[in-house]
């Protein structure tokens, strides 16, 4: 079929001649050109197993020919619809040296969530996972008119779609390395470097336009706050659909370090992580939640000597990070005594995250200071920060030097950030993108005199450290008039043993009630504490047992808030929220709209 290259209402940046400062594509094919070593590493023997810096560039610069041969141009748009791996790397790099722009689509994604982004961004090309993957796009292919090229980075070619081989194939050739040099060479700034779709918290994806500039900015906002060597290594699960994966694997590849993937099975990141032993381990709050439960739960069993020998050795080493941070030197029995907490307990919980770890950030999604500090005593440094996609996944960041548990730390270079008069944050600063694309009214709504609107309410404190307090449309205003924002009694629930995920309601309602979620890793141990079987999570919800456990969780959290702000009374659903049923984002932010509507009669049953 005939392929129709601009989709009618397409608002892009139009593209312009590179001038004296190159843009990302050259930089950073200059710089894996110029490193020597390992740079992307699959555990798995079926992947592409360990791949060097030079590995990397010839295969960026045989995908990138390769496209160029199919006919693809500079602007166009190429999707990558798979998991996180190494290929995903490649293709990005090949699709971003030709000149065309990078469409992720999460592997998560329905075939008709699929077939919204490849329509709507009007992707010519399509690099599919595997079969599977294949399967989504070839079911919704007649309605993606534009889509002409379909590609599969792992497994036999099918039904017409070219493996990834073949694509590097029709790349190799003596005008290789002239055809990428010159696509290269031709890539200005301001174009466009990758369509990335949100991830659909409160409604329909948007197409967030994020140039080489931005992208440009963003890495090198990161690689100055965090310090960062050619000798860290990142172990990478974050699916690369999302931007602060992408910009991970953009600032690992430029510094000359190593990415690590993960296998695949979300069960077994907390394994993995031990065994990749990174040095930077990027992650979202649910992972370092569900660490701290596992660590936590398992104390609870021990003997109440045990219990008391975990507590004081916590306590002994949260004494020593703080004198170390006030520069005091320990006397001889602090020294001892932190020692002996590190021999018992702190260093068994560091061993979670291998023997190399220097540190972990998180973002996405709030996270509680308290896990934040519990890992800290232990010696785990876990740094929050805050972006938005629009932001290209930086905004503010908290270092090893400066950081304040409870804020996402302060602005990176070149960001401003500031209150609006609501209690909005604005952002503004060369990361910020220039719109949605094809959707003028929402870029009129959310980019004003060059500010971001965020849809996030915080403020900034006299140190120049930002905290978050909620979002903006979750706010709960009570029959009574009072604002709430639920996020922090949800976090605090999120906490405690049994319960996987909370979320609460009470707008225009007298009183707070909460759906809340049994956590299925904890659900065995549940059974046993209370006498109940343990082979149906639905049943288990509804034991009587169950409900006086998460009953005394909530007693415990409401202690920590007003009366006003307190849970009356919750419900417990009989499965845990996922992305399969696409009440959870691909990193794993509850779609509030999506919960708020399935579960809108049971809500209303906590108010009979």
């Amino acid at each position: 079929m005939p392929a129709v290259r601009r989709p009618l209402g397409t608002s892009l940046p139009k593209r312009t001649r590179r001038g004296s400062t190159p843009a990302l594509p050259a930089l950073l094919r200059a710089a894996i050109g110029s490193h020597s070593g390992v740079a992307l590493r699959s555990p798995s023997a079926a992947d592409a197993g360990a791949l060097t810096f030079a590995d990397v560039a010839r295969a960026g610069d045989e995908i990138a020919a390769g496209l160029v041969a199919l006919g693809i141009e500079p602007g166009d748009r190429v999707a990558i619809l798979a998991g996180t791996r190494a290929e995903w790397t490649l293709a990005d790099l090949g699709t971003l040296w030709a000149g065309a722009t990078v469409v992720p689509i999460y592997h998560t994604n329905s075939p008709e969530e699929c077939e919204y982004v490849l329509a709507h961004s009007g992707s010519r090309a399509v690099f599919c996972e595997n079969a599977a993957q294949l399967e989504k796009v070839d079911a919704v292919r007649e309605r993606c008119p534009e889509l002409e090229h379909r590609m599969l980075l792992i497994g036999a070619a099918a039904d017409g779609a070219m493996t990834l081989d073949e694509l590097r194939a029709r790349g190799r050739g003596p005008r290789t390395a002239g055809i990428v040099d010159e696509r290269v060479d031709a890539i200005g700034a301001d174009d466009l470097a990758t369509l990335v779709y949100t991830s659909g918290t409160t409604g329909p994806p948007k197409g967030c336009i994020l140039t080489h500039a931005n992208l440009l900015s963003t890495v090198q906002m990161y690689r100055e706050r965090l310090e960062l060597q050619a000798d860290m290594r990142a172990y990478l699960f974050l699916p690369l659909a999302h931007a602060l994966a992408r910009v991970t694997q953009l600032v690992v590849l430029m510094v000359g370090g190593e990415i690590v993937f993960w296998r695949g099975d979300p069960k077994q990141i907390v394994d993995e992580l031990s065994e990749a032993n990174p040095t930077h381990f990027p992650s979202v709050p649910r992972v370092f939640e569900k660490i701290h439960t596992a660590i936590l739960g398992g104390v609870e069993e021990q003997s109440r000597v045990k219990r008391l020998v975990f507590s004081w050795a916590v306590s002994e080493g949260a004494r020593a990070r703080r004198r170390e941070r006030a520069g005091a030197p320990p006397g001889r029995l602090a020294r001892r005594r932190h020692a002996l907490a590190d021999r018992l307990v702190l260093s068994k919980v560091r061993a979670a995250f291998g023997d190399r770890l220097q540190v972990a950030l998180t973002g996405a999604a709030p996270i509680a200071a308290e896990i934040l500090e519990f890992f800290d005593a232990c010696g785990v440094l876990i740094l929050e920060g805050y972006g938005l996609t629009e932001s290209c996944a930086a905004s503010t960041l908290n270092t090893a030097r400066e950081h304040r548990f409870g804020t996402v730390g302060r602005p990176l270079p070149g960001t401003e950030v500031r209150v609006g008069a609501d209690g909005e944050l604005l952002l503004r600063g060369p990361h910020v993108f220039p719109g949605y694309y094809r959707d003028e009214q929402a870029t009129r709504e959310t980019l004003e005199d060059g500010w971001l609107r965020t849809g996030d309410l915080g403020s900034v404190d006299d140190d120049g450290f930002v905290r978050i307090t909620g979002r903006k449309k979750e706010v709960i205003i009570t029959s009574s008039g009072k604002n709430i924002s639920p996020n922090n009694i949800e976090e605090l629930l999120r906490e405690t043993r049994w319960i996987s995920q909370a979320i609460v309601f009470g707008d225009n309602k007298p009183y707070l009630v909460a759906l809340l979620t049994l956590d299925p890793d904890e659900a065995v141990k549940l059974a046993a504490h209370v006498g109940a079987p343990a082979d149906d999570l639905a049943a288990l919800s509804r034991h009587p047992g169950v409900r006086a456990e998460l009953q005394a969780s909530v007693d415990a959290v409401n202690q920590r808030f007003a009366r006003i702000e307190q849970i009356k009374r919750f419900a417990i659903l009989d499965d845990d929220l996922s992305q399969a049923a696409g009440e959870l984002t691909p990193t794993l932010k509850i779609k509030r709209p999506v919960v708020t509507e399935r579960y809108h009669d049971l809500v209303e049953q906590l108010y009979a």
